[in-house]
Formats: structure tokens, sequence, C-alpha cells
């Protein structure tokens, strides 16, 4: 069988040829606009590098029939909009550089686009100038002509794809379509706060039905941004958002990042931005998960809204034609400034724990109906706990002692523990329950967490503040109190290696094994020494002691699948971790254990002290407050 190209020796094959415009335009036009929310970022994006400071969007049918953008901007001259209308023609970039970018737009491409798969018409006026207007129609452009318009730029998308139907097909429901506008704009949005934007819905003529509105904010640029991400993200974000503001190297990170237990199901409520550019980044959205895989389990994912400002020579944003992909010239920078900088955040958000907590309790209980009688309705909870579920642990005493002793046999592997255990508790005889635990300083109210007066179901502990009260589950905030002073005991100590008295070798790609050893000094500070064995292969001489006996190659190949598809490998980290947070589990108060009154006080006291006290290791929240007006509240007296 013959593998000859049969083009090549028939004499019919067609000649190279160069498309016309048109066909140039509507190939740009399905890597640029691949729906109407592309559309709509595209227009937004040219009115705010014209400077707008009002910007209102009307779309019809999901954006399907009409999207129209009207802004105050600085307008265009009669002469300039067939230029806009011309590939490649942009007033954004001065001459071929393209490292130093500072607007959205810098292709040209957009609007030639747009006018060779929909009717778009452009009506603008600068300064100076009369206002006119020019249409194009599937890639056919008529000639400017005079029009009405105070200032700045209205321009108007109707019968988007309507010269490619064949992507009409593609298109889902227009409330699919209008839910991406939305995103898009608030987005956008979020970017620029002291812009004001208005997303209104036209399909049924009219006025519409605004769909979103954010008004322009001006002062300190936290306050305009933590007010613009309030509005747009909820006031629940608002609340529970941590401010960060970091520099390293030429990079400056700032934005707000939610508290560890105001997580979401899925990575809806994480938001990147560039140099003010909402980007889609892989790597960075990496480092977001990195700094949290300590405080969040694998089913959760946290809340942030980050802003990276740099020289824009720092990070090239022409990847893509729809510029939603970015790439940093020293990426591992970026990356390590995230992390580093959310993980001081949480620290020093200590033992806080989101407000969000305290709306679940309270929203958990709900009115009975009224009676027959009138009587007064009483509340109830929609469940009972799970101390309340459950009885005390059999065979346990109901009083311990916080009395140190030996670490478990799994923790030997750690040179810092050998010794003394701070997690670990005795028993001793029972002592009763006191209806004023003894061992609260005077004015302990007026502290954080308040001071104890009670335990109840022997797993939740009591405590009056100076406005409401707090309800503890010792073992939850025990467990996260242990498990950080492991973690710090691992890091002043070191972790224990255990040498392979064979060492393994692992066969891989050159270019996998390089990537590797490009990470072997990091790898080493969590006990696994790796050495390249010559060739593609690698010797592995030595693995972390506390894991016991691991299989060498498929650690080593999982690492490499995370540094796939995260840029930096934690793999080892996260599973000596694990490691500790079982340490942690076994080594504290249980449930069903009676507590004095010093030691729920101690308890209360440590945990104020201690950073990411508001939630144990899994991410739940170790503590609820609820303020005595919402408590008045349940009980109508208020």
């Amino acid at each position: 069988m013959s593998t000859q190209n049969p083009h090549i020796s028939d004499p019919q094959r067609p000649t190279i040829r160069q498309l016309d415009d048109s066909a140039i335009n509507r190939i740009a036009a399905g890597e640029v606009v691949e729906r109407p929310a592309s559309a709509v970022k595209e227009l937004v994006e040219n009115a705010i590098d014209a400077g707008a400071r009002r910007i209102t969007i009307d779309i019809a049918d999901g954006g399907k029939t009409l999207i129209r953008v009207t802004d105050d901007g600085c307008g265009m001259t009669p002469e300039d909009l067939p230029l806009a209308l011309s590939r490649h023609a942009t007033s954004k970039i001065d001459g071929s550089d393209l490292l130093n970018i500072h607007t959205f737009g810098f292709r040209g491409e957009a609007l030639p686009s747009l006018g060779a798969v929909g009717r778009l018409t452009i009506t603008s006026r600068a300064a100076g100038h009369e206002a006119a207007q020019i249409k194009v129609s599937g890639g056919k452009m008529e000639p400017v002509r005079p029009a009405a318009l105070r200032a700045g730029t209205i321009v108007e998308l109707s019968d988007l794809f309507y010269a490619t139907p064949a992507r009409l097909k593609f298109m889902r429901t227009d409330r699919a379509e209008s839910q991406a506008i939305g995103d898009v704009i608030k987005r956008l949005a979020m970017a620029e706060p002291s812009v004001g934007f208005t997303l209104r819905d036209v399909s049924g003529g009219g006025e519409g039905r605004v769909t979103f509105r954010a008004d322009p904010l001006t002062g300190d640029l936290f306050d305009a941004l933590h007010g613009r991400l309030a509005s747009v993200l909820g006031r629940e974000f608002g609340e529970n958002a941590l401010r960060v503001d970091a520099s390293r190297d030429g990079i400056r990170l700032f934005g707000y990042a939610a508290l560890p237990t105001y997580s979401r199901g899925a990575a809806v409520a994480q938001f990147l931005f560039v140099n003010s550019r909402p980007v889609k980044d892989k790597m960075l959205t990496g480092a977001l998960r990195g700094a949290y895989f300590d405080f969040l389990s694998r089913d959760r994912h946290p809340a942030a809204a980050l802003f990276i400002d740099c020289d824009p020579t720092l990070v090239d944003v022409n990847v893509h034609p729809a510029k939603s992909e970015v790439r940093f010239r020293d990426p591992g920078l970026a990356r390590g400034l995230i992390v580093s900088a959310l993980r001081h955040a949480l620290a020093e958000a200590g033992h806080r724990a989101s407000t969000t907590v305290a709306g679940a309790t309270l929203g958990a209980m709900r009115p009975e109906a009224p009676t027959a009688t009138g009587a007064p309705r009483v509340y109830k909870m929609d469940r009972p706990s799970m101390g309340a579920r459950s009885a005390s642990y059999a065979g346990q005493s109901p009083g311990f002692s916080p009395a140190f002793t030996a670490p478990p046999p799994a923790a030997q592997g750690f040179a810092e523990l050998q010794g003394d255990y701070s997690g670990r508790v005795t028993e001793e005889a029972p002592g009763p329950m006191l209806d004023a635990p003894e061992g609260s300083a005077p004015g302990a109210e007026h502290l954080p967490l308040g001071a104890a007066r009670g335990q109840v179901h022997e797993n939740y502990i009591i405590a009056q503040t100076e406005d409401g009260m707090v309800i503890v589950d010792q073992h939850a905030a025990h467990e996260r109190l242990v498990y950080e002073k492991l973690k710090k005991q691992m890091a002043q100590n070191g972790v224990a290696a255990q040498a392979l008295l064979i060492p393994e070798i692992v066969e891989l790609g050159s270019n996998d094994c390089a990537r590797i050893l490009a990470h072997a000094e990091a790898l080493q500070q969590f006990g696994l020494t790796i050495e390249a064995f010559g060739g593609s292969a690698l010797a592995v001489r030595e693995t972390p002691a506390i894991l016991g006996e691991v299989n060498a190659e498929a650690m080593v190949k999982d690492i490499l699948d995370e540094l796939d598809d995260q840029g930096e490998s934690q793999l080892v980290q996260a599973r000596l971790e694990a490691i500790l947070s079982r340490v942690a589990c076994h080594g504290s108060i249980r449930s069903g254990r009676r507590m004095r009154g010093e030691e729920m006080n101690a308890l209360l006291r440590e945990m104020e002290a201690t950073p990411h006290s508001g939630q144990c290791n899994h991410g739940r929240p170790t503590y609820v407050e609820l303020k005595l007006a919402d408590i008045e509240r349940l009980f109508g007296r208020s």
C-alpha cells in the first residue's frame, strides 16, 4: 500500500491562494467571539480603555439578537471610524512593542471580527468633533454618516452570527447566555471599582429590566475594592474576607481572600486579575489552592478576589486572542507570592471563624406553627446535634486531666516528637460539673472567646462573651491546637528521613527526570531524597520515616502529575501533614470527656493565641458565636 501523499502527484491539486478579508475576519471571529459573552467582553473592555466612567450594557435574547454598549469615554472622530473596523488597527500600542501593554485591548481584531459575523453599528463623538456613525454587516462596510450624540460611544451589535449560521447551532439557551454575560460584567466590575456598570435585559422592549448594577466608587483603593466586591459577590463575602497586600521583586499582590470556614463546594468564587485583566490561569489557581490546602478538605474550595500588579514587561498577555491567559517571566515568583501572602493573612486572622457559621446555626432554628389555642410559637432545631444523638464513649471516664505522656508510636518517625507531647490526655477521677466554673480570670467575658460557663453533652463548651455567647466543639478545637504545635515542631526540627537499604531506581522520560530533579532540594526538606542515576533514571535514596513503607516510584510519578497540574508539588508535605492530623486527632481531648472550669478556660485562651484555630483540620468550624441580639430575637424579646 502506497504511503505517498496523493496530492503531491495529483495534477489537479488546488494551488495555494490568499484568503480574502471576509474569510480572514470570520476565521478571526471564531477565535475572538466564541459566544455573546465574548462580544460583550470585547466591547466593554474597549469602553474602559476609552476612559469611560459609566457603562451601560443592553442585551436581548441572551445577546443573540442585540448587544448595545453605551459609554461616556473619549469617543472617536469620523476619520477614526473606518480604521476602527480594519483588522489590526489600534491606538493602544506604540508600533510593535507588545511587551509594554497597559490596556485591555491591543490586537485590533474585535470590531472587524464582530462586523464580519453580525450587524455592527458604531456611533461616536470625540471632544471638538461632530458625532458620526458607521455600519458594517457581514463584513460589508457602509460610508460614514453624520449622527446625533452628545458624547462618548454607542456600539450596537445585532443578529450575532447571522453571517455564519452554523455557529448559531452551538449557542445555549437565552438564560445560559445571559448568565455568561452577567459573569463577564461582574469580573470587569471587580477589576474597575471606579467605573459604574449597568446591565439591562431589554428582550421585552422598553427600558428593560436591570439585572446588575454597580455604581462607581472612589477613595482608598481597599475601601473601594471591598465595597465593589461586597456588592458583586455578596455581603457575606465582604464580612468574611481578609485583606491581602504583599510585594516581592516588583510584583504586588492585593485583594481579599475569604476565611477557610467561608468555603464553597466548587471553584466558582475564585477571581484572579493581572494588571486589572481578568484571567484564568492554571498556575495562579493552583497557587490559591495550595495556600489553603492545609485548611480545607478536598471537596471544599476557597473564595478570593486577588489582583497582581507588575510591570507589563514581566508578563506576556499576547498568549491567546481572547487574552484570558497570561505567561509570567518568572512564574515561581508569582506563585510563591500568592502562597506566602495568603498564609500570612490567614495566620493573622487567628481564631476568627466566618459569620456564616452563626448564620447557619440561627437558620437551623425554625418557628413552629401556631397552635389552635393561639399559644405563642416556639423554635425547634431542624435536626438534633451530633452530641445529642450520641452517647458517651463506652468505658471512658467522664473526667480528664491534660497531663503529658509519650507520643503514640505513629509519631516516632519525627525527631521533633521525641520527648514530651502536649497533645495527649490522661484520665483521672471525674469532677463535678460546675455551675460557675472556676479558673476564669476577672473580666474574661471581655476576651474574644469569653469565659467558660459550662459544658453540655460532654463535648460542647458554653462561654459567655461581652455581647453574646460562644459554643466550642472541644475535640475539634483541641485537635487543631495540637496539629499546629506538631507542624511548628516539624518546621523547627525537620523531618526524619529513612535511608533505603537499596535505593529504588525510577525510569522516567528525560524531560520528566529533569523537571523533578529541579525540585530535589525542596523535596529533601520533607525527607524525600532523590538523585540523578544516569540517562532518564533517578534514584530514590531516602523517604520520610513517618510514612513507613512507601512505593517510591508511585510517589515520584504522583509528584510529576502535580507539577504538570499546578507547577509545584505539595504531595509529600500533604502526606506528612495528613499523618500529623491523624496524630493530633488521636491525641486531643475526646468527645464525651467532662472538663473542669480551669481546663475549659485554658482551652479558650489557647485558641485565642493560636492561628487557624477557628477551623479544625478538615475545614469545619471549631466554635459558633451567637450575639445576644440574635438570641433575644429567637425568644421574641426584640
